[in-house]
């Protein structure tokens, strides 16, 4: 078993004890520290039997694998005088707990602050002050990417074409010289070219618009809510107890 500091001792506040044997004794629902020297010197443990609750020595405790253990059987603590209902450790309990762990009697000390012997006639009470900030991750990557799609273009285009035509003109003064120029009676041939417009699709390529990528920021309000602890002091004067850390 190892030793253990102060500080880590305090932050075993909802964890289990363990007795010299590894058992469960209980859960530790506070630590109480000495009044001149500020060292962790109970723990109030909920040993589960009958929601009741019981003082253990610190003084010797040490940490194996992470939890925190006493040199003290399960029996004996659950022997152990219990305070009284109010959780506060009395100068007669105190003395009582000592007896029943061996630990021989204990003086009556002048009250100090918790932060040690060498503080004045004061008291500090301190607060948990909650600062929150921001950190900047990467979300995501977008790039422009062009890929071609092809779309069927259907419009209507007038074609002209040419058709034969005959036409018939009877013969008139105007026209019988006309008519009866050349021989009498031949044999005679005319040709006429017809023409008929196609259609002839011809793509070109034209340009259409410009795209860049570009970033806003957007401005979105989160809630954090997290617990902050505070001290306050209070007045007993009706016999002296162990400060509560």
């Amino acid at each position: 078993m190892g030793t253990i500091e102060k500080d880590r001792i305090l932050q075993m506040r909802g964890e289990d004890l363990y007795d010299s044997d590894g058992d469960k004794i209980g859960s530790i629902e506070e630590i109480y520290v000495d009044q001149e020297t500020g060292a962790p010197e109970w723990a109030l443990v909920s040993t589960g039997m009958f929601g009741g609750s019981t003082f253990v020595p610190l003084r010797d405790a040490s940490e194996t694998g992470g939890s925190l253990r006493v040199p003290y059987d399960k029996a004996q603590v659950k022997d152990a005088p219990t305070p009284d209902a109010d959780g506060d450790l009395s100068e007669r309990e105190e003395a009582d707990l000592y007896r029943h762990y061996g630990l021989g009697s204990r003086e009556p000390a002048s009250g100090r602050d918790v932060s040690g012997p060498t503080t004045d006639d004061a008291m500090t009470r301190s607060e948990e002050e909650l600062s929150v900030g921001t950190t900047e991750r990467e979300s995501g990557r977008v790039r422009l990417r062009k890929y071609v799609v092809n779309d069927e273009v259907t419009t209507t285009v007038p074609v002209k074409r040419e058709e034969v035509r005959v036409e018939r003109e009877p013969i008139t003064d105007a026209n019988a010289d006309d008519a009866l120029d050349g021989p009498a009676i031949s044999e005679e041939e005319h040709e006429i070219v017809l023409h008929d417009e196609e259609v002839v699709a011809e793509k070109r390529v034209v340009p259409k618009e410009r795209v860049r990528l570009d970033k806003d920021v957007e401005v979105d309000e989160r809630t954090v809510s997290e617990d902050v602890r505070r001290e306050e002091i209070e007045v007993d004067d009706g016999g002296r107890r162990a400060d509560r850390a």
